[in-house]
């Protein structure tokens, strides 16, 4: 269990360091003289996706297999890489 523990804790950091999201999570504390409500209102907003993220996971895990999963995510990330990469998003 701590393996799945911290595995998810590393995938989920190190794709989330330096994204638009952390961007402008900086942003907002940049100009907002109390960082805390900042960093309550973008930890709960980080728990509540990855809530959805599971939910949806565990039921579509149910009716479609893991490996088509993981390759469709990763023919969506290849998409949208090379849609920015174009500026085309």
């Amino acid at each position: 269990m701590l393996k799945i523990i911290f595995g998810t804790f590393l995938v989920v950091f190190v794709a989330e360091l330096g994204d638009k999201t952390q961007i402008a999570t900086m942003l907002m504390a940049a100009e907002n003289n109390s960082i805390w409500p900042v960093f309550i209102g973008a930890s709960f907003a980080l728990i509540c996706s990855s809530l959805v993220g599971v939910f949806l996971g565990s039921m579509l895990s149910r009716y479609v297999p893991p490996n088509l999963i993981q390759n469709s995510a990763a023919i969506a990330f290849i998409i949208i890489g090379i849609l920015l990469l174009f500026k085309k998003i």
